[in-house]
């Protein structure tokens, strides 16, 4: 399923238009993308979580030349799924 397709299933769940769809779906993604931005996890009841977590910096190898390289730390988002969505 795309982004098109979901903004449809919204809409015809919803009883909105496709705009109407579109926008919701906009802002609350642009919401879960803030409140990411800010270290902040999001929990919703039901679906799962979504979090940052920090990632050490490691040495890895470069599969073409099999050279070590070093990998920066860097955040990644982390989804938990919840217990009635992963069944």
């Amino acid at each position: 399923m795309n982004k098109t397709d979901l903004v449809n299933e919204i809409a015809a769940k919803a009883q909105l238009n496709k705009v109407a769809a579109k926008a919701a779906l906009e802002a609350t993604l642009e919401s879960i993308e803030q409140a990411l931005a800010n270290d902040d996890k999001v929990q919703l009841i039901g679906f799962g979580t979504f979090s940052v977590v920090e990632k050490e910096a490691r040495t890895g190898i470069n599969p073409q030349t099999k050279e070590k390289i070093q990998i920066p730390a860097r955040k990644v988002v982390k989804f938990k799924p919840a217990a009635e969505l992963a069944k």
